[in-house]
C-alpha cells in the first residue's frame, strides 16, 4: 500500500483537478475504507459460512460457488488495475520533466557562452546577463506542462482507467450482484441434494459492495 500511495502521490502532482478528485476518492473512499472496515467484515466470510449439511467437503466446494473470489482481493485487484494506468502516464511526465530541465540547462550554458563573446558589447551584454539571472533564480521544474504528447497520455490514460473501472462493476455484478442474501442454496456434488447454507452479516455485507 505504501508503494502504491507514493506512486499515486506522484501521478497527483502532474495532475489536473479533475485527476486530483480521482485520487482523493480512491484513497478515502476505497483505499481507507477497504484497509479499515471492509477487511474486518468479510474477514469470516469462509468461516462463517454454514451450511445444513455433514456431507465432509459439501461446505468448501459450496463456499467456492458462492464465493469464486474473496470480494476483497477483487476489490485490491481493482485498486491495481485502475491504478496501472497512471504509472504510464508518470512515466510520460517525468520524461518530460527530464527533458524540460535538460533544456534550461542548455539554454543557461548557451547564455554563458555569450557573455564571453558579448564583453566588448555592454548593452547586449546586459540584456544576455539579465535573462541569465532570470534563468538562473526561476525555480527548477517540478511539473511538466500539460500539452502536446503529455495532454494526449494524459486523455488515454483517463479513458483507460475508465474502461478498466466499468469493467470491475461489471465483474462484480456478474459474480455477486450488488445485494448479498442471507440464504444460499447449493446443488453442487459431492452435495446429496439441495443444500441451504448461511452467509454470515448479508446486511453489512451489501452495504459495502453497494
Amino acid at each position: 500500500w505504501n508503494l502504491l500511495g507514493g506512486i499515486l502521490e506522484e501521478v497527483h502532482i502532474h495532475s489536473t483537478i479533475v485527476g486530483k478528485i480521482w485520487l482523493t476518492i480512491l484513497f478515502i473512499f476505497r483505499m481507507l475504507v477497504l484497509g479499515v472496515a471492509a477487511e474486518d467484515v468479510w474477514d469470516d466470510e469462509q468461516s462463517e459460512f454454514i451450511c445444513n449439511t455433514e456431507q465432509p467437503g459439501c461446505s468448501n466446494v459450496c463456499y467456492d460457488k458462492a464465493f469464486p473470489i474473496s470480494l476483497i482481493r477483487y476489490w485490491v485487484l481493482q485498486i491495481i488495475f485502475v491504478s496501472s494506468p497512471s504509472l504510464v502516464y508518470m512515466g510520460h511526465a517525468l520524461y518530460r520533466l527530464r527533458a524540460l530541465e535538460k533544456e534550461r540547462q542548455k539554454r543557461k550554458a548557451h547564455l554563458r557562452a555569450q557573455l564571453e563573446d558579448l564583453e566588448p558589447m555592454p548593452e547586449e551584454h546586459k540584456r544576455v546577463e539579465r535573462e541569465l539571472r532570470k534563468l538562473e533564480e526561476r525555480k527548477k521544474v517540478n511539473k511538466a506542462p500539460l500539452r502536446g504528447s503529455l495532454l494526449r497520455t494524459y486523455v488515454l490514460h483517463i479513458l483507460t482507467r475508465s474502461v478498466v473501472e466499468v469493467g470491475f462493476m461489471i465483474g462484480q455484478y456478474l459474480l455477486y450482484g450488488f445485494h448479498m442474501s442471507p440464504l444460499y442454496k447449493c446443488t453442487r456434488p459431492p452435495c446429496p441434494n439441495t443444500v441451504d447454507c448461511f452467509v454470515s452479516r448479508p446486511t453489512e455485507k451489501t452495504i459495502f459492495m453497494v
